[in-house]
């Protein structure tokens, strides 16, 4: 909770100048409405149409023939229905279950379970487990995105229901406007013992958070375990929110407040018992609706380390939030109706373009892992344990810097064009950091150093 709401709520946060040169590559295209991208745990990339399909894209940039998933006759598909979600359970490895959210050909939200056939490439269509299903009462605001936390529980985002029914957020004896979260090794109704409102019979056990109003994405960091939510406003506010993923029972304010800024406050309970955003954004120029992203926890790209990464449907404008709350604009690429983000195994950042029907790969072309084509310094012994030697190929090195996994500055120096520098490490905490060298001729390259 936020008891200095008050002043929160003159604040303003500003885009500040790009400080990175962020760019897309495109990975794969001809897909069909496109958004959702996840990975299993290995090189694979499940692509989620809008439609009912799931389809395997290869680390190639090929994609199989033959869908992971058709469930095309069983989903209500268009505007802002249709199959929304999907998450592979954190055991899926061994026993082969996925979960789905999807708009049932009643209209209405159903998430279920299946399991991957014998085939790994291709799942078993009769295999659902139907494990909780709610009404929408309109088209619009469905929600859909599903996600295990760090805890191995699975959340649900849910929409306020849409068509004018914006009191469900603050309501809660409804699914709507919520984050539910589901203990899915239990039996039905999968209801953890530690869900905030268990012990009330006036609330519905599967509500973890409330006062939301179309969370378009969440996501958790995986290093911090933040849980990130990006929600879509009404008239004026875009809003991505950020708590703790242990933070049980928050209510995010809507429809008493859009982002920060009061909307209908007839009925609602004081401003110092609601979570306001992290970070908001207004819906000037062509903005119209957040997409959420991921915290970038790659290796490749130092600056993006510990920014959040999210976009604007409607604009097509990409944006970064850092530690801080503040919001740069990276960039607009010309990628139309952005619908989703996605990380593979190793943290690379991917996103899906409705207007493209495309995968494309988010870089930064200013400071990269590969941005030479060849090494001209080593980094050893590595793993180390008290010191680290650099030592040029060739060319003298100039100066050096470390940074740890969250892109903090732990140590920099000259090198005084020396071929060969040791470095104390011995009070580096154990764990992987980032070594930046720049050669006398201005080069940069970047290598992993692992502290044991």
């Amino acid at each position: 909770m936020k008891a200095h709401v008050l002043s929160f709520l003159c604040l303003f946060i500003v885009m500040t100048s790009q400080s990175q040169d962020l760019d897309l590559e495109l990975v794969a295209s001809g897909f069909n409405s496109p958004l959702e991208i996840k990975h299993a745990g290995d090189d694979r990339l499940f692509i989620v149409e809008q439609g009912g399909v799931i389809k395997i894209l290869n680390s190639d940039g090929s994609v199989n023939a033959t869908p992971f998933l058709d469930i095309t006759s069983q989903v209500t598909s268009g505007g802002e229905r249709g199959l929304l979600g999907l998450a592979f359970h954190p055991n899926y490895t061994s026993n082969g279950f996925f979960y789905v959210n999807y708009t049932n050909t009643g209209g209405n939200t159903q998430i279920s379970r299946f399991s991957v056939s014998s085939n790994p490439d291709v799942a078993d269509p009769a295999s659902e487990l139907q494990m909780l299903s709610f009404n929408q009462p309109a088209s619009n605001h469905n929600g859909g995105h599903l996600a295990f936390g760090p805890d191995g529980m699975l959340y649900v985002a849910s929409g306020d229901g849409g068509g004018g029914n914006d009191q469900n957020g603050q309501e809660l004896t409804t699914l709507l406007g919520k984050i539910l979260r589901l203990d899915v090794d239990l039996p039905s109704p999968y209801i953890p013992a530690d869900n905030p409102f268990v012990s009330n019979s006036a609330v519905l056990d599967e509500i973890w958070a409330s006062g939301l109003r179309n969370p378009w994405k969440f996501s958790f960091d995986e290093v911090t375990g933040d849980l990130w939510i990006a929600d879509v406003g009404e008239f004026s506010w875009e809003e991505i929110n950020k708590e703790p993923s242990t933070a049980a029972g928050l209510n995010y304010g809507w429809r008493c407040y859009e982002a920060s800024s009061p909307y209908n406050t007839s009925g609602c309970p004081p401003a110092g018992q609601l979570t306001f955003p992290f970070a908001e954004y207004a819906r000037s120029g062509s903005n119209c609706s957040v997409t959420g992203g991921y915290v970038y926890r790659g290796t490749e790209f130092p600056l993006l380390q510990g920014k959040y990464v999210f976009a604007d449907f409607c604009s097509g404008d990409i944006s970064t939030i850092d530690a801080s709350g503040n919001i740069t604009f990276e960039g607009n690429f010309g990628v139309e109706f952005i619908t989703s983000f996605g990380v593979d195994v190793d943290d690379n950042l991917y996103l899906t373009s409705f207007g493209n029907d495309a995968v494309y790969i988010v870089i930064d072309k200013t400071f990269s892992l590969l941005e030479n084509d060849h090494d001209f310094f080593t980094l050893f012994p590595n793993p180390a344990t008290n010191r680290v030697n650099l030592k040029a190929s060739s060319k003298p090195l100039s100066s050096y810097e470390i940074f740890d996994l969250k892109g903090r500055l732990i140590t920099s120096g000259e090198l005084g064009d020396s071929i060969i520098e040791s470095i104390d490490v011995s009070q580096f905490q154990s764990g992987f950091y980032l070594v930046s060298v720049v050669s006398s001729e201005g080069n940069k390259q970047i290598k992993k150093l692992i502290k044991i």
